[in-house]
């Protein structure tokens, strides 16, 4: 039988579900890496909060902060009990130098987001709210959806979706009733989505896609 986590004993703290761990604009003054529980990414934007990401143990944030001493730039709230290491600059820095695996990962992360924020423009830029919508879907899909047997699990809402396009919620659920009556996606009571087929959801969005480009027949 192992023993305790050495170094849970030594930075790590327990969160309830509901407990924020920073607020967007706080000074910040430590990261966190989540060892059990998840925590959810968000930021204010016009329309309201975005959800920016759902993260599970082994995930780390709020590196930025202390990378370049600027405030935070999103929320990080508690949504399932959770157990974090809490590490302060000094012990992180000494992390990265004296852990190749740990410098790696971070440099991962990094780029990571910077794919996140060029998928973001693509969508942003497209004129057709179906495309928009499609688009937005699948990079939740990608980046944090659930497969299950049935399909991959989407944790987002109507509204969610909306802000993450850019477009009116009105507009979204038209485009997400037109996805369930063509049985690629379903809604869930627990919340969310299942994309049924996300092949076929590849393809209505090349559908769209030539359409645009070639006007309609």
């Amino acid at each position: 039988m192992s023993g305790p986590d050495p170094l849970f004993a030594r930075f790590g703290k327990a969160f309830p579900a509901g407990t924020v761990l920073f607020r967007e604009g706080d000074a910040g003054q430590h990261m966190y890496v989540l060892q059990g529980g998840k925590v959810r990414i968000s930021k204010d934007v016009t329309n309201g909060p975005r959800v920016l990401a759902i993260l599970g143990p082994g995930e780390f944030f709020g590196e930025m902060a202390i990378l370049n001493d600027k405030a935070r730039t999103a929320t990080a709230e508690v949504v399932e009990d959770a157990r974090v290491l809490v590490l302060d600059a000094r012990t992180f820095e000494a992390m990265v130098v004296g852990n190749t695996e740990i410098a790696v990962r971070l440099i991962k992360k990094l780029a990571r987001r910077l794919d996140s924020a060029n998928a973001l423009i693509e969508i942003l830029m497209q004129q057709d709210p179906r495309v928009r919508v499609i688009l937005g879907l699948s990079r939740i899909a990608e980046e944090f959806g659930e497969r299950r047997p049935d399909g991959v699990y989407v944790p987002s809402s109507v509204a969610d979706l909306a802000t993450e396009v850019g477009l009116a919620e009105e507009q979204v659920d038209e485009v997400m009733t037109r996805l369930v009556r063509l049985r690629i996606v379903q809604p869930l009571d627990e919340g969310g989505w299942m994309v049924r087929d996300p092949n076929r959801l590849q393809e209505f969005l090349e559908f769209l896609e030539m359409r645009e480009k070639f006007g309609d027949a």
